[in-house]
């Protein structure tokens, strides 16, 4: 078995790994390479370093970055609080999903970016409009996590709040939200990569500043390097907002059992303890001296 690396040699392994991609791109762009892919119609990583520097002097960039966060957050947390809400009702109560069950299941598989023009007809603003569509894409994993991971919790918890006397209050409290956390939390990572994609749609399409309208922005002026500016954005963007998901669920979660290992450290080895319990040879199986015929 293979030493683990320490903590500092994986970062330094993830910082080579991601030098190594840069190095590969500007490589291809700069030598013009057009075997099947065109990497000569793609800007130098120089080139998108350079747009990059001068994006961030600017006023601009700093816009359009406070406005695609603040539609992210704003359907965001509105898509947490209902879908957290919805799925537990859905998961408890058979009237719920009888009455709210076959609406969401028909609406569930439309493209959130398909319900634009649904925004625009409905909302009075495209503001409001594209959080109405981040809220939608996020919705539906919170949703469909939280019904399963509620679903899934075994019925003895429950009767042994009731035995001690609990409610119905005190069994969501201690029971189904402490217990459906882990699933909750892995609607939320899918939740907000959605939203991600979504709110750059529609800001691509409707939207007045944000990123994903600067982006649009410079590909209809053939600014390449400009592009991907923001296809750099997005990805960092989208990387830190799920990361700090993962980081709120591992915090929120502290008490689950994690199957991690000690960085730098062999895991020991399990003591045998065979030798502690008689052996039948009859069967060949571990049995208490009480139980001997």
């Amino acid at each position: 078995m293979s030493r683990p690396l320490p903590k500092a040699g994986r970062y330094a392994l993830r910082v080579v790994s991601l030098a190594i991609a840069l190095g590969v791109w500007q490589l291809l762009t700069s030598l013009d390479i057009d075997l099947w892919l065109r990497f000569s119609q793609f800007p130098t990583v120089t080139d998108v370093a350079s747009a990059f520097a001068d994006r961030l002097s600017g006023p601009d960039y700093w816009t359009d970055l406070t406005d695609s966060l603040t539609r992210i957050l704003t359907g965001f947390l509105l898509a947490a609080v209902l879908g957290v809400a919805t799925g537990v009702l859905i998961a408890r109560s058979r009237l719920a999903e009888d009455l709210l069950g076959p609406v969401l299941e028909v609406v569930r598989p439309i493209p959130a970016i398909a319900l634009v023009p649904v925004a625009i007809l409905l909302f009075p603003s495209n503001e409001q409009g594209i959080v109405f569509i981040t809220f939608t894409a996020a919705f539906f994993p919170v949703l469909v996590s939280t019904r399963h991971a509620v679903r899934a919790l075994t019925p003895v918890w429950e009767e042994a709040v009731l035995t001690m006397g609990g409610g119905r209050w005190r069994i969501l409290a201690s029971v189904v939200l402490p217990g459906a956390l882990p699933g909750i939390f892995g609607g939320l990572s899918v939740g907000i990569g959605v939203s991600w994609i979504c709110v750059i749609s529609a800001e691509m399409i409707s939207g007045q500043y944000g990123v994903g309208y600067r982006t649009w922005q410079d590909y209809t002026v053939v600014d390449y390097a400009g592009v991907f500016v923001g296809m750099v954005t997005i990805g960092v963007l989208g990387w830190l907002t799920s990361t700090a998901v993962e980081l709120l669920g591992r915090r929120l979660t502290r008490w689950l059992p994690r199957t991690s290992y000690v960085s730098g450290r062999t895991p020991r080895r399990a003591r045998d303890t065979s030798a502690a319990v008689p052996v039948s040879p009859r069967t060949k199986e571990g049995i208490p001296h009480d139980q001997l015929v």
